[in-house]
């Protein structure tokens, strides 16, 4: 009995201090109070005073007699990794990312999520950045616009009144990137404390990003025709969630499509909960033909439209975009100046401007679906061989979502295959839940050398051996 009260004590006094870790209590801030915390964690109120008393010990927080409990003066500085329970490396997120980004050219990177150099449209870069170097001076020196480029902003609002949306270039506001249009719309609609509703498994990085705001997050589970519509009614209920961030096309990381049946039931639910759609399109253009999308469905009244071109243009040129209901746009114009001083540089959106204007990136795209096919049915046969097999198979994209044979733990043989200089993503760096431990991500475009499955089929091994 003794060694369980003092668990539970344990389990509060986390609580606490994950709270505050997150910014999810500020210095100086009034903690709950004992009975009401005590119904949040099911304990008993002398648990809580117990908990609130080391706490209160270890100078964490202070006492106010008459009052309650506040947290104690300056904080630490925020340590995203630290922001929940530590996991894992091989299957914490940033380590993921920090893999990828930092290999060198000798690492095979079957784990990241972008294309080989050799993929991308050089050719039309290079005519761009000759164009630029004609450009006037200001274009090249100063800062950019609060939205953006003009020309950008009407070209994407002509792409995306082809695919039903209407948005003027005035409901358009360029970004520094994907990952910052998302950040602005955290930044602009969240408050601490919210709840943000994302896919189980879902791109890892919109859940490292969220660890930036101190927010809850709550998963859910995704199918193959999309998130599990009835219990995304249930979270959506339960939890009154702010925000749900998702892809709908070719969903990263299973590269499965939303269907319309779907659709039309999360944006029905979405309406009757209050909740914000942020709608990632930035894999559109691998699709084979267009499928359904959330912000046509809405008309933008509920759901925001983000993207961007590093998946298919270039990652070294940022630039990403927000279309957004009118009456939005001007708040989120303020945000980025105050916390990037204006849009994207100037020389970035002309280099898109000129890439996506040019005739070659329609045939670009095109190449690249029909080398992705073939890539992807070479890969999966590979894959099958060594007993790893598909969830399902992707429309088009780069990514293969599967399961490892003979209940392999992907985090271990990750592990084992960074000794191979190989860069894995196994699959619980996707999920909230930690229950997709048999799961690995594999990008196609990725795995044209021999050296992937040999390494590859050396890591289960020795992830055999360990189990």
């Amino acid at each position: 009995m003794g060694e369980r009260a003092g668990s539970r004590t344990a389990e509060v006094m986390e609580a606490i201090r994950q709270r505050a870790a997150s910014r999810s209590l500020a210095p100086g801030e009034r903690l709950p109070s004992i009975r009401g915390f005590a119904a949040t964690m099911g304990v008993s109120p002398s648990t809580v005073v117990e908990a609130y008393d080391r706490l209160a010990a270890e100078g964490l927080i202070r006492s106010r007699p008459g009052s309650g409990f506040y947290l104690s003066g300056s904080l630490p500085p925020l340590t995203l990794a630290d922001a929940r329970p530590r996991l894992d490396r091989a299957i914490d997120p940033f380590w993921v990312s920090r893999q990828s980004l930092d290999a060198g050219a000798a690492m095979l990177k079957p784990g990241c999520g972008w294309l080989p150099a050799e993929r991308m449209p050089h050719a039309a870069l290079r005519r761009a950045l000759r164009q630029l170097a004609r450009a006037d001076d200001a274009l090249l020196a100063d800062y950019g616009g609060t939205r953006g480029s003009p020309g950008l902003r009407r070209l994407l609002s002509r792409r995306l009144a082809d695919e039903g949306i209407t948005a003027g270039p005035e409901q358009i506001v360029l970004t520094g990137s994907g990952t910052q249009a998302i950040d602005l719309v955290c930044r602009f609609l969240l408050r601490p404390g919210d709840t943000v509703l994302v896919d189980d498994p879902c791109y890892f990085n919109f859940q490292a990003l969220l660890r930036a705001h101190p927010v809850r997050i709550v998963g859910v589970p995704y199918r193959p025709n999309g998130p599990d519509a009835e219990l995304f009614a249930e979270a959506a209920a339960a939890h009154r969630p702010r925000l749900y961030i998702t892809n709908s096309a070719l969903h990263n990381p299973t590269g499965a499509t939303i269907s319309p049946q779907v659709a039309h039931r999360l944006l029905g639910t979405a309406a009757a909960a209050g909740v914000t759609i942020v709608e990632d399109d930035i894999f559109a253009g691998f699709e084979p033909e267009p499928s359904t999308r959330l912000a046509a469905l809405d008309g933008l009244a509920r759901v925001i439209r983000i993207g961007s071109f590093s998946k298919t243009l270039s990652a070294s040129v940022r630039c990403g975009y927000i279309a957004a209901r009118a009456d939005w746009i001007e708040g989120l114009v303020d945000l980025q100046v105050a916390t990037s001083f204006g849009g994207p540089s100037p020389v970035a959106a002309e280099i898109v401007l000129s890439s996506l204007g040019d005739g070659g990136y329609a045939r670009h795209l095109e190449g690249l679906r029909r080398y992705l096919a073939g890539a992807r049915r070479e890969a999966a046969m590979r894959l099958e061989a060594l007993g790893i097999r598909p969830w399902l198979m992707p429309r088009g994209g780069f990514y293969l979502w599967c399961r490892l044979p003979d209940g392999l733990d992907a985090a271990e043989v990750a592990r084992h295959a960074l000794a191979e200089d190989i860069v894995l993503a196994p699959g619980n760096v996707f999920s909230t839940s930690q229950s997709q431990t048999d799961f690995m991500r594999f990008n196609v475009a990725q795995m044209s050398d021999a050296r992937v499955y040999e390494g590859l089929a050396r890591a289960m091994a020795g992830a055999a051996g360990n189990a």
